[in-house]
């Protein structure tokens, strides 16, 4: 049977084409927040003072209430009131007594259902009655925002309308009605999510170390340190299979930051592949899967600080007597996704074969059959892609080289003097246990700050003090990196307000209590908890927000479990060392294939790749390579099946899936030299 064909199907949904695709998804919305028959919650407050009227104490609801997940509704005793007040609020299970001053305001805790009512001494008088968001209602920002960046292969208006709906429905169970909803949605995108994402520090830190690489990125080209650079490079690789394996070392050898190696390798690396016909997309690929993977397994990483926490915070709550660090060193062995992804890689340089949309995009490099300008539009508007130097401009590669490696060397020596201020060394410790305290309890942000602001300075010391460029036209060429940024910055923003949105929303706590509801076997409870991560992972577009989320839930879950079923100690400990991994693994892959990640958008910026193509084609390769270490990895080691075999049974897995569904690439038709 012949179906319509998509855009056919899902055009006339688009909004601004003469239909009714918003007011569509509207009706959508507004069907699915009907009132609800569940459970009423019912809130008494009484004051001692029999003066005292509903009048002289205020309410304030929460912002978004979600049923089922705990929060706060603010009491406050009007100022006018002479003297203190004692009040008494009576819930359904048990009753708080407070007293309050005049003007004064006190949060009050409680679990929202559908229908929440606060009375006040006497049940018909009602002082505030709101109803709670439903939590599956949760996953319709990022679904939304993922689907739309799908199928329409447009990020901006997938993550506006992601935001909008999240903000619709928040708006809507805030008070608003169907008409003032819009507005009131609109005016929080802007005023609440976009302005509590660039509040962040840490958002604020990648926005200018972003602009500062690619301000030096820029200048580099223009002094032809990069034109340097592609000669040099090029002695080495000489055809597409070299050239992909000299992108992949380079994603490994800068291991101690995924930010770092995402726009470094990728920056560096593109006019190489350029020139020997390789994909944009395909960069994109090596560059997005070396960097979270090496970052996330490597025991000196930005990334050990915050899983070295979560393990203990786990840890601490369960009361096992085991070391953080030992939890993590013994969990590593059992990092198949990072690991796999990495031996992927090489196997489909190794055999020069391709399948699904990469092979696609491959073959049209490799005839040198350019992008379409249609597709153009929807990619990154990156300039960076012109690499000629100004007229008359020796190419000399260290002009490029020693930027680069300022940045290399300035993250590490900032890791160092950020960790040491915040966990001295310890002489009567060893030197691995040391150097894994200090990064961990680093300050990366501020490391790649400091970094990447004295690479600029040493690029523009060495093209105008090499009287390379006058002052002015370093100047300019700085500014224009910095332009260059621009898409990719507001993406960013974007990607960081939908993720705010989807914390307000509880939209991984929904999908864990989901997922954790199921009885199923511990053995099968790191399975779960990988894929559990993933989900997340890629519904909130954080692997960082994700390990947060749940370790603090699944460690203890899990530990518990085993126990409970009378496995005994060193299995149990076994199955707690894999969920620990899974967790981190699963956090990794759902990052992979979500198109609202920041390291994803980053990777297709620093690539020069459209966004959504970097999407999907990288999805299939990491959903291969995440299935083969769920069912050849994850879950037969949790059975006791010793992890050596399971590597090697995983790897001629990813072999023999290459050679079954992969296309040979034909051989280059002239020489990428010339």
């Amino acid at each position: 049977m012949r179906f319509p064909h998509r855009s056919m199907i899902i055009g006339s949904l688009i909004p601004g084409k003469g239909n009714y695709g918003l007011f569509f998804l509207l009706l959508l919305l507004l069907f699915s927040i009907r009132p609800a028959l569940s459970k009423e919650v019912r809130i008494t407050i009484r004051s001692t003072d029999p003066t005292i009227e509903a009048a002289a104490i205020h309410l304030q609801k929460p912002d978004a209430a979600v049923e089922g997940i705990p929060t706060s509704f603010y009491l406050q005793l009007d100022k006018d009131v002479t003297h203190p007040i004692s009040f008494v609020i009576h819930a359904e299970v048990h009753d708080e007594t407070m007293m309050l001053a005049p003007g004064e305001r006190r949060a009050i805790s409680f679990t929202p259902q559908k229908h929440n009512v606060i009375t006040f001494n006497h049940h018909d008088t009602a002082l505030l009655t709101f109803k709670a968001i439903p939590q599956w209602m949760s996953i319709l920002p990022p679904l939304i925002a993922i689907a739309i960046a799908l199928l329409f292969k447009e990020v901006f208006t997938a993550l506006f309308l992601g935001i909008f709906s999240g903000a619709f429905v928040v708006s809507l169970y805030g008070g608003s009605s169907l008409l003032s909803g819009i507005p009131h949605a609109i005016q929080r995108i802007i005023d609440t999510y976009i302005l509590q994402s660039l509040y962040d520090e840490g958002h604020l830190s990648i926005i200018l170390f972003s602009m500062l690489i690619g301000g030096m990125v820029n200048l580099i080209t223009r002094n032809g340190g990069m034109q340097g650079v592609i000669r040099f490079l090029s002695r080495y690789a000489r055809s597409p299979r070299s050239g992909q394996f000299i992108t992949w070392l380079l994603g490994i050898v800068i291991f101690f930051d995924d930010y770092a190696n995402t726009l470094v390798v990728g920056n560096t690396m593109r006019p190489v592949t350029d020139q020997l016909r390789i994909s944009r997309e395909k960069l994109a690929y090596l560059v997005d899967s070396t960097a979270a993977p090496i970052a996330s397994i490597a025991f000196i990483t930005t990334w050990i600080g915050a899983e070295i926490s979560y393990i203990q915070d786990g840890i601490t709550t369960i009361g096992l007597e085991e070391t953080p660090y030992n939890i993590f060193f013994h969990s590593l062995q059992y990092a198949f996704y990072p690991i796999l992804t990495l031996i992927f890689i090489l196997l489909l340089i190794q055999s020069n074969r391709d399948f699904g949309p990469m092979y696609k995009a491959e073959k049209r490099a490799r005839r040198g059959v350019a992008i379409s300008s249609n597709e153009e539009e929807k990619g990154f508007s990156n300039n960076l892609n012109d690499l000629t130097p100004e007229q008359g401009v020796k190419a000399r590669a260290y002009n490029a080289v020693i930027p680069v490696v300022t940045v290399i060397v300035g993250t590490i020596a900032g890791l160092f003097i950020t960790g040491l201020d915040n966990n001295p060394w310890e002489p009567q410790w060893g030197f691995a246990h040391n150097l894994s305290n200090v990064i961990g309890a680093s300050d990366s942000y501020k490391a790649l700050l400091w970094a990447s602001l004295g690479s600029v300075l040493v690029t523009v010391l060495l093209t105008v003090g090499g009287k390379i460029l006058p002052m002015r036209k370093a100047v300019d060429s700085l500014i224009n990196g910095f332009r260059t940024m621009l898409t990719a910055i507001i993406i960013l923003i974007m990607a960081w307000s939908i993720a705010l949105l989807t914390k307000e929303m509880h939209t991984a706590d929904f999908i864990s209590r989901v997922a954790l509801a199921a009885r199923i076997p511990a053995e099968l409870i790191p399975g779960l908890t990988f894929v559990l991560a993933a989900l997340v992972s890629f519904s909130t577009g954080t692997s960082w927000g994700t390990m947060a989320i749940l370790y603090p839930l699944v460690l203890p879950a899990s530990w518990f479990i085993t126990r409970e079923t009378g496995m005994d100690y060193e299995h149990a400990l076994m199955i707690f060392y894999i969920v620990v991994s899974t967790v981190l693994t699963g956090s990794v892959l759902g990052d992979h294939c979500s198109p609202i990640s920041d390291t994803t958008i980053l990777s297709s910026l620093a690539s020069s790749c459209d966004h959504i193509q970097h999407v999907r084609t990288q999805m299939p390769y990491a959903v291969t390579a995440g299935s083969v270490a769920l069912f050849m990895g994850i879950i037969p080691a949790a059975y006791g099946i010793p992890v050596w075999i399971l590597f090697i049974l995983s790897i001629a897995t990813l072999f023999l899936l290459i050679r079954v569904m992969g296309n040979k690439h034909e051989p280059l038709c002239y020489n990428p030299k010339e």
